[in-house]
């Protein structure tokens, strides 16, 4: 494979991980697991290939986090609200 990220790679995009949309981060985690799973050349090139999926992992787990959080206020604001009348008038 001759996309197989450098350790400078990673740490230089370690910060940008909190851009990704959860599309993107959970895209990129699977080309690093898959990387991973292939075997790097090098221990350092495959710590930092864990280290990226690592940081790819918490932004996916952020994203997921903050869906539950909307869709348990939805359902809240839905079960508070008054439903609408149903006598046919």
């Amino acid at each position: 494979m001759d996309t197989m990220t450098t350790p400078s790679d990673a740490s230089s995009r370690g910060d940008d991980v909190s851009s990704l949309s959860y599309e993107d981060a959970r895209d990129e985690l699977v080309r690093v697991v898959s990387e991973l799973e292939q075997g790097a050349p090098t221990l350092e090139q495959s710590l930092a290939l864990w280290e990226r999926g690592e940081a790819l992992a918490r932004r996916c787990e952020e994203w997921l986090i903050g869906a539950k959080k909307r869709l348990e206020a939805a359902r809240s604001s839905a079960a508070t609200s008054p439903a609408p009348s149903s006598d046919g008038a």
